[in-house]
């Protein structure tokens, strides 16, 4: 197993690109919100409802048994028949969903946006989406040999060339929305091609057709689940389009945005974890529940730490990136914020460690009925906000009912109070932010709640020994021979 001091090292490395890959969207907003209107982020965000959900499909759930299976064939024969048989099966699965997306564009278009003008845009954001999906099979080799400079490198290259062609497709060409599609259409096309060389030179091609059929035994019954599971998760931007308005989705889809930083933080940290965490189930069995637990605490703290602070700050981000006419996005922020963090749990992989992934379409057919029917009253109430509110609520009561079948398969021995400490700190401050926005508190006072929530936040981490003097002189080590690595070079 990686060292303490290698998790440190990997956890600020897979920190670099979630900065680059989420927060410099996040910064171009200030940009991209002048240029478009909220019509168009609307219009983007419906777009890409379908393309999430075909390019679910095409994967057909074997995202998660790659990552599963990668510590079953764990020799170099069996890691390449692994890695291309399931691409082969994919690449050809996202030709055949794209070539049916051509041809139907336009009633698809009036189906899913409303309009058949939109076809174009439609089409573009699912190969987008697609490419973007391939290459997470070869970032999956990179973070389960624990090989986070790699992982890194790549997902920096992708975000940048994502950046720099958006920018400069809507601002130079002035091509409109269909720019941001472009730009991430082709980062994700380059990446996959210079991965897909780099990989056949390390693994020479080789399929497997027994070892597919074993992953696709795992990952059919995800099938269903990534169908109703885009449903579910995607839901409130259709019904907020049919049930209040365009404009309302593309405010909707700006706070989810900036709350997402909070989900692609937690990744970032799963993939410093995640590993460690199928390693000790592969080698510990049952008995290891344990030792997971205690390990998982210090990820939960950090990994709510960016959702503390983008909830609390969600205002000032809001505010100093968007004009006045994107406002309405605050208080999305900070509630999908605790959504967001809500969900360290579902990243466990006990079910699928047991190979029970068919339990997991029940778990996927609760969450919509409960999104579903929290929504529709919730936006028909209060629009957009009433959206936010419905998915935290359906998360927390879907969340709650995964956990404990997810524990009753594997148990993880969770260090309870600590972990509610952490949950708690961070549900009451997001809590007292939107009552004290929606009364029109003075902004000091509001501020005095935000500086109070940090320092109990601080508080608690010193009490729980994960913000230690060890610690510190751990990260400061290893930065300062970074650093002194880079100035020799």
């Amino acid at each position: 197993m990686a060292t303490k001091e290698q998790q440190v090292k990997n956890s600020i490395i897979y920190f670099i690109p979630m900065v680059i890959g989420s927060l410099l969207p996040i910064i171009t907003l200030s940009v991209f919100t002048r240029l478009l209107t909220k019509e168009d982020f609307g219009v983007l965000a419906l777009a890409q409802v379908y393309a999430i959900f075909v390019s679910g499909l095409a994967n057909f759930g074997l995202t998660t048994s790659y990552e599963r299976n990668f510590f079953q064939y764990r020799d170099q024969k069996q890691a390449a028949e692994l890695l291309y048989s399931t691409l082969i099966f994919v690449v050809s699965a996202f030709l055949i969903l794209a070539f049916l997306t051509y041809i139907f564009k336009s009633p698809i278009s009036k189906l899913v946006i409303g309009t058949e003008q939109q076809g174009t845009l439609l089409f573009w954001a699912f190969c987008s989406v697609g490419f973007a999906s391939l290459k997470t099979y070869y970032l999956t080799y990179f973070k389960n040999t624990e090989n986070a400079k790699s992982f890194t490198t790549y997902t920096i290259y992708e975000s940048l060339i994502n950046i720099f062609l958006s920018l400069f497709m809507v601002v130079y060409l002035r091509v409109g929305v269909i720019g941001l599609v472009w730009g991430q259409l082709f980062a994700a096309v380059a990446i996959f091609s210079v991965l897909s060389f780099k990989f056949s030179r390390r693994l020479p091609f080789s399929f497997n057709r027994l070892i597919l059929l074993d992953s696709l035994k795992l990952s059919y019954p995800l099938t269903p689940r990534i169908f109703l599971g885009v449903i579910g998760n995607q839901f409130d931007k259709y019904m907020i389009g049919l049930l209040a308005s365009v404009a309302g989705v593309g405010i909707y889809s700006i706070g989810q945005r900036v709350s997402y930083a909070v989900f692609s933080y937690m990744t970032a940290i799963q993939n410093v974890y995640a590993p460690q965490v199928y390693k000790r189930m592969f080698e510990k069995g049952g008995k290891g529940g344990e030792s997971i637990g205690r390990y998982l605490t210090p990820f939960a703290y950090i990994s709510i730490a960016v959702a503390l602070m983008i909830s609390l700050f969600s205002e000032e981000i809001i505010s100093v990136l968007t004009p006045q006419s994107f406002h309405g996005a605050i208080d999305i922020v900070i509630i999908l914020s605790m959504f967001y963090g809500s969900m360290f749990f579902g990243k466990q992989p006990q079910l699928i460690f047991t190979k029970k992934t068919h339990i997991t379409l029940f778990l996927t057919i609760v969450s919509i009925g409960l999104n579903i029917a929290l929504n529709i009253p919730f936006i028909m109430k209060w629009g957009a906000v009433g959206a936010a509110w419905a998915t935290l609520l359906a998360g927390l009561i879907s969340g709650a009912i995964s956990f404990i079948i997810s524990q009753k398969y594997y148990e993880i021995k969770w260090e309870y109070k600590r972990i509610i400490l952490i949950f708690l700190v961070f549900f009451i401050s997001a809590l007292l932010v939107v009552y004290l926005r929606n009364i029109h508190a003075d902004y000091y006072i509001r501020m005095i709640v935000k500086a109070a929530s940090i320092v109990f936040y601080v508080y608690i981490g010193i009490r729980i020994d994960v913000i230690t003097t060890d610690n510190f002189s751990l990260i400061k080590d290893i930065i300062t021979r970074g650093k002194s690595k880079e100035a020799a070079a």
